[in-house]
């Protein structure tokens, strides 16, 4: 007998107080800046045990407007924006190349907090984009030089051969450069910060940029 879907999705809950601390949130509190509270929840992840932090959900969109997301790795945040890295020649790269907009969603299950960000997306420099690669491991190099992100792969004996290769590469050349490699940075418009309640009265803190500044604003959850 196959699985029920809907059996199983009803036997989950959510926020399970055994595995989540719902915590208070005062969006009076909050700092001015955005980039300060997201760094500050982003430690309280840390600290309660959130897996994989750094993972955050990428949101595109292809020259028809059709909608593309996936997950990938926070590279930072600062002053400039939120950063994260992929090869120009992938189909999210080239979908921020037709369209240079895009929006983040970080979900921490730990603490049921959301934070979500929308904004324009820019490529940093050549040699920014290959010291953000070279900083990182040889796994990640070697994934980097395998390329060919998002085209079609005849077999997985095609893969295993080329990925060796490059793993091989990567041992032998820590600064082997990768041109497609690209670090881009999302400069956020908006600026989400939902924090979960037992009773379903989410608080929900919405960052505006306004010229040089930011005006907040609570939304309904």
């Amino acid at each position: 007998m196959g699985t029920d879907l809907h059996e199983v999705l009803r036997s989950l809950r959510v926020w399970d107080p055994a595995v989540t601390e719902l915590r208070p949130f005062d969006p009076a509190a909050a700092p001015a800046d955005p980039l300060d509270l997201f760094t500050a929840w982003f430690a309280e992840a840390v600290a309660a045990g959130q897996r994989e932090p750094h993972t955050m959900s990428l949101a595109t969109a292809d020259a028809d407007g059709r909608p593309d997301v996936r997950i990938v790795m926070l590279h930072g945040a600062d002053a400039e924006g939120w950063t994260f890295a992929t090869h120009a020649s992938s189909r999210k790269g080239r979908q921020l190349a037709q369209r240079p907009q895009a929006a983040l969603c970080f979900y921490w299950a730990a603490l049921g907090r959301q934070v979500r960000l929308r904004g324009t997306v820019t490529a940093a420099p050549a040699a920014a984009s290959q010291g953000d690669l070279h900083a990182r491991s040889t796994g990640a190099l070697a994934a980097a030089l395998t390329g060919r992100q998002s085209e079609v792969l005849g077999s997985l004996e095609e893969l295993a051969q080329v990925s060796q290769a490059a793993w091989e590469r990567a041992q032998r050349e820590p600064d082997a450069p990768v041109p497609t490699w690209t670090l881009y940075r999302l400069r956020p418009e908006e600026a989400e910060f939902f924090q979960g309640d037992e009773q379903r009265r989410h608080v929900r803190l919405n960052y505006r940029r306004e010229g040089a500044g930011w005006q907040r604003e609570l939304l309904w959850p």
